[in-house]
C-alpha cells in the first residue's frame, strides 16, 4: 500500500482497507477493519460509524496501512492488536501463548457450577490449570468464583509472564500463583479442580491446520502426539494424585474426541459426569470425578 500521507477521511481509508482485505482472501474484512481502525484512532464504533467525513491525520493511516497489510498476510487480527476477550476479560496476548478462543469457554462454563458449590461449602475452592498460556482460564474462573484461588501452570516462562500481567490487569494477582512445570512435575500440593486446554492436534495434522493457527500459535500448545491424545494420558495418569477426595477434572477437548478422551480417564478410574458442546455444536469440554 501507498505510505505516503494523504488526504483522507475514514470512509475513504476504511474501503481502501476493507478492498485490500477481501484481495487477500480474509474471511472477515469489514470486521476486522473496524478493530484495527478502532486500534489505531482510538475511537470507538459508534464514532467511526457517525464520522464517515473525519480526516485521519497522516501518522494513524500509516499505522492503519500497516496493520492491514499484515492482516493481508493472514496474521491474526488479535496477534496484530496484542489482545483478546476471554469471557469478559481483556487479555493481553504473546508468541509464547495461544490466542483464547471463544470455544474454551465451554470449558469455564462446564466448571464453574462446581466451582462454586465446592467454595460454598468450603469457603474456599483451589484449582490448578495445567497449560495456562494468557492465564485465560485460571483468571476466567477467578473471575467468576469470589473464593477461588489458582496455580497455573506451563512450560514457557515466557507464558507465566503473559499470565502474570493479565492477572494484574484485573485485579487478580493476588489469587493466583504461577509456576513453571511439565505437567505435574513441579506441582507439589492437591487441589479441589483441575483444568487444562492442552495440546490436541494430532502431529500429522499440524501441517493442514489453517495459516493463521499454524503459523502464529505456539507449536508446544497445538501439537498433542501422534494421535493428538498423548496429553489427556498424561494428565489422566497422575491427576489423582493431586486432587482432594471429591475433586473433578474439566478438560477441553477436540470436537472428535470426546470418547476416546473419555476412555482415558475411565481406564484411570474416572468417570465422566458432564459434557457440554461449543458454539459450533461439537462436544468440547469435560468433567470427571473420581
Amino acid at each position: 500500500m501507498d505510505d505516503m500521507p494523504s488526504e483522507l477521511n475514514l470512509r475513504s481509508l476504511m474501503t481502501e482497507s476493507r478492498t485490500a482485505l477481501i484481495r487477500a482472501g480474509i474471511a472477515n474484512p469489514a470486521l476486522d477493519v473496524r478493530l484495527l481502525t478502532e486500534n489505531a484512532t482510538g475511537l470507538s464504533a459508534l464514532e467511526l460509524s457517525t464520522n464517515p467525513d473525519w480526516t485521519v491525520p497522516d501518522d494513524m493511516v500509516r499505522l492503519i496501512r500497516a496493520t492491514v497489510e499484515r492482516r493481508a498476510n493472514h496474521e491474526p487480527v488479535h496477534r496484530i492488536l496484542g489482545y483478546r476477550e476471554f469471557y469478559g476479560l481483556h487479555l493481553s496476548l504473546s508468541q509464547a501463548t495461544l490466542e483464547p478462543r471463544p470455544d474454551t469457554e465451554a470449558l469455564v462454563d462446564i466448571v464453574v457450577p462446581r466451582a462454586r458449590e465446592i467454595a460454598a461449602e468450603h469457603g474456599k475452592c483451589h484449582i490448578l490449570d495445567l497449560g495456562t498460556g494468557t492465564g485465560a482460564i485460571a483468571l476466567a474462573l477467578l473471575d467468576q468464583v469470589a473464593n477461588a484461588t489458582a496455580v497455573a501452570t506451563d512450560i514457557s516462562e515466557n507464558a507465566l509472564v503473559t499470565a502474570r500481567k493479565n492477572a494484574l490487569a484485573h485485579g487478580l494477582e493476588d489469587r493466583i500463583e504461577t509456576l513453571v512445570s511439565d505437567w505435574f512435575a513441579n506441582v507439589d500440593r492437591k487441589f479441589h479442580i483441575i483444568v487444562s486446554n492442552p495440546p490436541y492436534i494430532p502431529t500429522r495434522s499440524l501441517d493442514s491446520l489453517d495459516r493463521e493457527v499454524r503459523d502464529h500459535d505456539p507449536k508446544t500448545a497445538l501439537d498433542g502426539g501422534r494421535d493428538g491424545l498423548e496429553a489427556y494420558r498424561s494428565i489422566a495418569a497422575e491427576v489423582r494424585e493431586y486432587l482432594y477426595p471429591q475433586g473433578v477434572v474439566g478438560v477441553e477437548v477436540g470436537h472428535d474426541q470426546r470418547t476416546a478422551v473419555t476412555a482415558i480417564f475411565g481406564a484411570a478410574e474416572f468417570r465422566e459426569i458432564a459434557c457440554i458442546a461449543d458454539l459450533g455444536g461439537h462436544d468440547r469440554a469435560l468433567l470427571f470425578a473420581g
